[in-house]
C-alpha cells in the first residue's frame, strides 16, 4: 500500500504499547493511545517519490513524537476513534485492503523470547537499504570493468520493490538529476551504483556532495544505468526463509567493445549471511565514522562506555545516552528563516 513505512514507528502499536507497558498502564489506556497514534500519523509514500525532501527523514521522528503524546493524552482521559483498525471507516477499510480483509499479526507467546530484532539488518552504507548489496556488488566489479568510461550500458535485474522504489521503474526523472536533493539521490540506485563503481566506496557525506553528483563522467555513467524487475529476485525478496530471502540483484554490464560482464549478489556484505557480517567491531567503527567532526573524542568514548555497559545503567540514568554535539559544530548550523511564530 502507498503509505510511508517510516510512519509505522507510531502507526503500528509499538510506541504506545511499549511506553504503556513500561509505565504499567492498564489495557484500555494503551488501547486508546494506540488508536490516537494510528489516527494521527497516516503519511503517504509520496515523501519517497519524485523530489524527496528532508520530510522523508522527519516522518519517523514526527510519528514517534505523536506516539508519545498519544500516551500522555490517553493517561489524561482522552479517547481515540474506535475501532481504528477494523471500523467501517477505519484503516483496514479505506487505507489497506478493504473492510472484508483480515490481517493476522504474529506475537510471541507469554514468556517466549522476543527475537524480532534479529530480523533487522544493519546498513554498512548510508543509503537506502535496497542499495546496500548493489553497492557491494559495484565495489566487487570495479577490477573486472577497469575504466568505467568503457561502459556502454548497465542493467540491474532486481526485485519489484527495488525496481519501483529506487530504480527506473519508479518513473521519477528526478532520480537522474545532478541537482537533486540528497534524499532524492539516496533513492536513485542508478546514481548510487555509478558512484560506487567509480569510487569503490560509499561515504555518508562525500558521496552525496553537489560537486560529486555533478561530475561530468559520473553523470554520463549514471545515464547508462537502468533497472528491470526479475520475478525470481521478487520471489526471494518476499521469501520468509532467512536462508533464501534476498535484497540484491544481478548486474549485466556491456562494454563498448561488446564484452558483457555479469555478476550478482543476494545480500549485502554486512548482512548476517553476507561476506563480512557486521559484529561489534564494525558497529563501533561506523559510530566513529558518522560522529567524526561532529562529536569530540572524549564524548565519543563516554557515550561508547555507557552503551557497552547498558545492562549496568540504573533507573534515572538513561539520560547518559544523550550525546553532546561539539558546540563549534552547532555554531556552523545554517540560520533558519523566520516563520509565522518568529
Amino acid at each position: 500500500r502507498p503509505w510511508s513505512h517510516t510512519a509505522h514507528s507510531a502507526r503500528h502499536p509499538k510506541i504506545p504499547a511499549g511506553i504503556g507497558t513500561m509505565l504499567q498502564l492498564d489495557t484500555e489506556t494503551i488501547y486508546q493511545a494506540i488508536g490516537q497514534a494510528l489516527h494521527l500519523t497516516t503519511a503517504t509514500r509520496q515523501s519517497r517519490k519524485g523530489y524527496i525532501s528532508s520530510w522523508k527523514a522527519f516522518a519517523p521522528a514526527w510519528a514517534g513524537k505523536v506516539g508519545i503524546e498519544a500516551v500522555d493524552r490517553a493517561m489524561r482521559g482522552e479517547g481515540a476513534p474506535a475501532p481504528i483498525w477494523e471500523g467501517e471507516d477505519g484503516v483496514i477499510a479505506w487505507l489497506l485492503s478493504g473492510p472484508e480483509q483480515v490481517y493476522r499479526v504474529p506475537l510471541p507467546e507469554p514468556g517466549e523470547p522476543k527475537r524480532a530484532i534479529l530480523d533487522s539488518y544493519t546498513k554498512e552504507h548510508s543509503a537506502e537499504y535496497q542499495s546496500q548489496a548493489l553497492i557491494d556488488l559495484a565495489r566487487r566489479l570495479r577490477d573486472r570493468i577497469g575504466d568505467p568510461d568503457q561502459v556502454a550500458s548497465i542493467v540491474l535485474h532486481t526485485s519489484h520493490h527495488t525496481h519501483h522504489v529506487i530504480g527506473t521503474g519508479s518513473n521519477d526523472p528526478q532520480k537522474f538529476d545532478p541537482n537533486a536533493s540528497r534524499e532524492t539521490l539516496d533513492h536513485s540506485i542508478m546514481y548510487i551504483f555509478a558512484v560506487a563503481l567509480q569510487d569503490g566506496t560509499w561515504h555518508h557525506e562525500r558521496s552525496y556532495a553537489p560537486e560529486r553528483a555533478s561530475r561530468p563522467d559520473t553523470v554520463a555513467l549514471w545515464q547508462k544505468i537502468s533497472t528491470r524487475e526479475d520475478p525470481e529476485w521478487t520471489r526471494r525478496y518476499h521469501s520468509t526463509d532467512p536462508a533464501e530471502q534476498a535484497f540484491g540483484g544481478r548486474a549485466e554490464i556491456t562494454l563498448r567493445n561488446g564484452e558483457v560482464i555479469v555478476d550478482e549478489i543476494a545480500v549485502a556484505d554486512a548482512h548476517p549471511l553476507g561476506a563480512k557480517p557486521f559484529e561489534r567491531e564494525q558497529y563501533i567503527a561506523k559510530f566513529f565514522d558518522l560522529s567524526e567532526g561532529v562529536v569530540d573524542e572524549a564524548e565519543q568514548q563516554r557515550f561508547l562506555s555507557v552503551v557497552q555497559g547498558l545492562s549496568e545503567v540504573r533507573a534515572g540514568e538513561l539520560a547518559a545516552l544523550n550525546i553532546v554535539i561539539d558546540p563549534a559544530v552547532l555554531q556552523l548550523a545554517p540560520t533558519i528563516p523566520a516563520g509565522i511564530f518568529g
